[in-house]
């Protein structure tokens, strides 16, 4: 008997792959999926006595697609099929990759894109690809994302529907689609890191595979685009944010603020694989917000005491990310380094103009109380605090904000 570890890493190691090929063959969500669960049953049947095959990806395309192929027949399916000269036995391995290997990385592509279409919500962009590419249960899912799994369920079929109403083309995408593909699954990609990486203790356990489950997709779109520098800047930001994970909660489940954490217990190899990706981006010299990001998540990271970052070339990225791509939160990130390196005043002076934008959004008036608080303006701190807990994402959002209020109450 072969290591059934072995096996399901195969099978795992294979899905975008399949599933991307299968929807090529088949143009439809449904029966791509359909068709490689049957191909993974039959796999699960032969693969503990023989192994898997060399090519365990091109035998899970074939398999599936034939059995799919079996069942239209079956059925009488009067839906074209397609075309039968590209069939082949499933032993053929050599034949099968000579049929797909060189769609691959459209493949992929395509199927990431499908499920980052820009038509879908975040949500159900996030929860359809976190099915359909990564192979999640919808149990999984819904527990990520404390749902009951008929929710989701329901989230993950509106979203399949409104892709097949849109009529999303499945022909091989031009340079300039590459391009606008590639923009929305990068999006897509680090909305699920978000996903993940803003869990909190009560959550964790649900939810930690999902950082990790998007890293592996930003790995896998590098394989796509290997001269990609905002590709690499993705990857390398969530690596680095990736890698402060251990020391974001103390022992007892209560958020450690940046400065206040136990840098050595940040995942130095991620740190340095997040680096070196931004070294190899630099050398193409065409910036975009994710390399802006990352390099600021890189400076974080360079200083081994919170004493130690370097707030001035902290600021002058966040100007620049300012000037590229303009939003509210950037200009609220940089208010941070202003803050540390002019004070409380300049920073309010920052972010006070954009609370009409930012009203619904608790970091604002988390950092407005702070810094009010320093400047001893007492009432408004307080009104800003209770804004804020209002706004708490997480039991451990909240009570961070209850240790400020009560600090005020002692003042």
């Amino acid at each position: 008997m072969h290591d059934p570890a072995h096996i399901d890493s195969a099978i795992l190691g294979a899905r975008p792959k399949a599933i991307a090929a299968l929807l090529r063959y088949f143009r439809d969500l449904d029966s791509a999926e359909e068709a490689f669960q049957e191909a993974c049953l039959r796999a699960l049947q032969t693969w503990p006595h023989k192994g898997p095959p060399r090519n365990p990806t091109a035998w899970l395309i074939m398999v599936g697609r034939n059995a799919a192929l079996d069942a239209r027949r079956r059925t009488r399916c009067t839906e074209p099929l397609p075309d039968a000269d590209a069939l082949t036995d499933a032993r053929d391995e050599l034949t099968a990759e000579r049929l797909d290997e060189s769609h691959y990385g459209d493949d992929i592509l395509r199927l990431l894109f499908v499920c980052g279409h820009p038509t879908l919500p975040a949500t159900q962009q996030i929860a359809l690809a976190l099915r359909i590419v990564s192979g999640l249960t919808v149990e999984q899912i819904a527990k990520a994302f404390l749902v009951s799994p008929a929710a989701m369920e329901q989230r993950i079929t509106r979203a399949k529907r409104a892709i097949a109403d849109v009529g999303v083309e499945f022909d091989t995408p031009g340079a300039a689609e590459r391009r606008t593909r590639l923009a929305a699954v990068s999006t897509m990609i680090y909305l699920i890191f978000n996903e993940g990486y803003g869990s909190t203790p009560d959550s964790a356990a649900a939810r930690e595979a999902l950082a990790a489950e998007a890293i592996r997709l930003g790995r896998l779109l590098l394989s796509l685009f290997p001269a990609d520098p905002e590709v690499f800047g993705l990857l390398a930001l969530m690596l680095l944010q990736h890698s402060r994970a251990p020391a974001r909660f103390d022992a007892h489940g209560e958020i450690v603020l940046l400065d206040e954490q136990d840098r050595s217990r940040w995942n130095r190899a991620l740190i340095d694989e997040g680096r070196l990706l931004l070294e190899r981006a630099a050398v193409y010299r065409n910036p975009g917000p994710y390399q802006l990001q990352a390099a600021v998540a890189a400076l974080h990271a360079r200083a081994a005491r919170s004493e130690e970052t370097p707030w001035k070339e902290i600021d002058s990225l966040y100007q620049v990310l300012e000037a590229l791509q303009p939003s509210p939160v950037v200009t609220l990130n940089r208010a941070v380094a202003v803050w540390k390196l002019h004070g409380s005043e300049a920073a309010l002076a920052m972010i006070d103009p954009l609370r009409s934008e930012l009203d619904a959004y608790f970091y604002l008036h988390g950092l407005r109380g702070t810094l009010l608080k320093e400047l001893n303006r007492l009432d408004e701190a307080r009104d800003a605090l209770h804004r804020a807990i209002a706004l708490a994402n997480s039991a451990a959002e909240a009570k961070l904000i209850r240790r400020e209020l009560d600090a005020l109450s002692m003042a």
